[in-house]
C-alpha cells in the first residue's frame, strides 16, 4: 500500500528537481530515499523519475502522477487540521441549555460572545430547558453542555456536574410592596416574610431556585406561603409585578426583570445561589480551570472526543463575574 510518507518524498524530489537536495529537506539520507522512491515505483509498477547523471526527470507517469499526489497531501493536510480544530473546540456546533433562572443575560451573554468571536468555526444552538430535562438531554447525548443552579435532587448517571460560582440572591417584590417602601439598611431578614405570599413553590421531585429558596425559608422556621398563581420559569416577574406575590431571585434576574420591580438585599449572608455546568462525563476529554483573564475571573473549558455521527466542540463559558468561584 502506498504510504504518505513516499507521497511527500516523490513530491519533494519532483518539485526540488534533485534527490540530495530533497533528501536535505527531508533530512533523511539519499539512499534512504532511493529506496522508498523504488518502492513507489515497484508497487506502481512503472518508473516515475528518469535517472539521468545530471538531474531527475519525470516520466510520463511520473508527470500524472505528481498532481494527484500533490493533491492528495493537501487534503490529507485540511482534513488533520479540520479534525485539530474540531478536537480542540475551534470548529463545529456547540449545543448549550440554562435553566430559565440562568439567563442568558449580561456578561454571561458577552462571555458567549467573547467565544464565538476567537472561535470563527463554531456556531451555538442554544435553548432553554429545566435541570431535569438538560439532565437527561445530556445522558442521551442529545446535548452538549447545560447551565443550571443547584442543588440538583436526581442525578443522571454519566452527567458530570460541576460548580461554576455563586451570586446573591435578592428579594423580587411588587412596585407598591410596602418592603420597598422601607428597607432595613442591612437587608430584609428572611423572618420578615413568614406572612408573604411566595409564587415559586418547589416541586416535589425537582431541585433548583425553588427548593433552595424553601430551604432557607425553613432554616428560619415557615414554608413560604404559596400565592395563589406560582411559577417556577421567568413567568414569575410577571408575576411579581402584576402583584401577585413575592420571591427570591438571583441577582443576575434583574437584568431581565421589568424595571418597576425591586429588588432588595437580605440580611442572611447565607442567601446566595450556585451555577453549575453540566456535561455528558463518557465523551468528556479533560477539563480544566484557566487562570485569570480580563473577562474573567473563572473559566472552565471541557473538551469532548470527537463523534463520528457530528462535530463536538469545547466547550468555554466565560464572563467577569463580582461573584465568589467555587473550587
Amino acid at each position: 500500500m502506498i504510504s504518505t510518507r513516499q507521497l511527500r518524498y516523490f513530491v519533494e524530489i519532483a518539485e526540488c528537481g534533485s534527490f540530495s537536495a530533497a533528501a536535505e529537506r527531508l533530512f533523511i539520507a539519499q539512499s534512504a530515499l532511493s529506496r522508498q522512491i523504488k518502492a513507489l515505483e515497484g508497487q506502481l509498477q512503472t518508473p516515475l523519475f528518469e535517472r539521468t547523471a545530471r538531474q531527475p526527470r519525470l516520466t510520463a507517469a511520473g508527470e500524472a502522477f505528481y498532481p494527484r499526489a500533490r493533491n492528495l497531501l493537501n487534503e490529507l493536510k485540511k482534513a488533520s487540521e479540520m479534525a485539530t480544530q474540531v478536537g480542540n473546540g475551534q470548529l463545529g456546533t456547540l449545543r448549550l441549555s440554562h435553566s430559565s433562572t440562568v439567563p442568558m443575560s449580561g456578561r454571561l451573554l458577552q462571555g458567549v460572545g467573547g467565544y464565538l468571536e476567537r472561535c470563527p468555526g463554531v456556531s451555538m444552538d442554544i435553548v432553554k430547558l429545566s435541570s431535569e430535562a438538560q439532565l437527561e438531554e445530556l445522558a442521551e447525548g442529545r446535548l452538549d453542555v447545560g447551565l443550571l443552579r443547584l442543588p440538583v435532587l436526581r442525578q443522571r448517571d454519566g452527567v458530570q456536574i460541576v460548580p461554576l460560582y455563586s451570586e446573591r440572591l435578592l428579594l423580587a417584590v411588587p412596585p407598591d410592596h410596602p418592603l420597598a417602601m422601607n428597607t432595613p439598611e442591612q437587608g430584609i431578614d428572611l423572618a420578615q416574610l413568614k406572612d408573604q405570599m411566595f409564587i415559586s413553590i418547589p416541586h416535589p421531585q425537582r431541585g433548583g431556585l425553588s427548593y433552595l429558596s424553601a430551604e432557607l425559608c425553613m432554616r428560619q422556621g415557615f414554608f413560604p406561603r404559596a400565592a395563589r398563581v406560582v411559577s417556577r420559569k421567568t413567568t414569575q416577574l410577571q408575576l411579581i409585578q402584576a402583584g401577585f406575590g413575592i420571591a427570591l431571585l438571583p441577582e443576575s434576574m434583574q437584568d431581565i426583570a421589568p424595571a418597576n420591580i425591586h429588588f432588595l438585599p437580605l440580611a442572611d449572608p447565607d442567601c446566595q445561589s450556585t451555577i453549575a455546568l453540566a456535561y455528558q462525563q463518557l465523551r468528556r476529554r479533560w477539563w480544566s480551570n484557566l487562570s485569570n483573564t480580563s473577562a474573567a475571573p473563572y473559566t472552565v473549558r471541557c473538551r469532548y472526543r470527537l463523534n463520528p455521527h457530528r462535530d463536538c466542540v469545547n466547550v468555554e463559558i466565560v464572563g467577569r463575574m463580582p461573584l465568589s468561584c467555587a473550587p
